[in-house]
């Protein structure tokens, strides 16, 4: 089954968000894409097509959808994407799918950082419970509609790992 345009989907839609190291060029974000559709084209998980979609927020934030109401993602699908994603690193020279980095409004830019440097940055005053976070693990479509996935960190896991005395 072909891919769906995003805004079709569902908000119960299940999402993997993949966070670039950096902004992508024009260029390199009309391949990640092309690349990612023509993957989403054919996914399946067991023999049977996934509806899903993928969309670029910020030129940074590669956020994949699967409508699961129609068929469920697996283990080895996800690991189809991932593979397909970790080529994609090698040929555009990004990194997409290490989850570990915090990432953060810093001014009008967006900061990647290790979780130690964003914890030195609290305990120097230079972020605070109102910084805006990127919460990269969010599960829903609805999480990004609603800007659940980019707010206050207070409000993300980033307050109870960060601010939580």
């Amino acid at each position: 089954m072909p891919r769906l345009p995003f805004e079709q989907l569902p908000d119960s839609a299940r999402i993997r968000v993949f966070a670039g190291d950096r902004p992508l060029a024009p260029r390199e974000a009309d391949r990640l894409l092309a690349v990612t559709d023509t993957f989403l084209d054919q996914w399946a998980a067991h023999g049977v097509a996934l509806r899903g979609s993928a969309q670029l927020l910020y030129d940074r934030f590669l956020v994949v959808a699967v409508d699961e109401a129609a068929a469920g993602v697996s283990g080895c699908s996800i690991d189809a994407l991932t593979r397909q994603l970790k080529g994609l690193e090698t040929e555009l020279g990004v990194s997409l799918l290490d989850h570990g980095p915090v990432l953060f409004r810093d001014g009008k830019s967006i900061a990647r950082v290790t979780r130690r440097e964003f914890e030195d940055l609290v305990s120097k005053g230079r972020v605070s419970p109102d910084t805006c976070v990127f919460d990269t693990t969010v599960r829903t479509l609805a999480d990004v509609r609603s800007g659940r996935w980019e707010g206050p960190a207070r409000l993300a896991w980033h307050g109870r790992a960060f601010f939580e005395a």
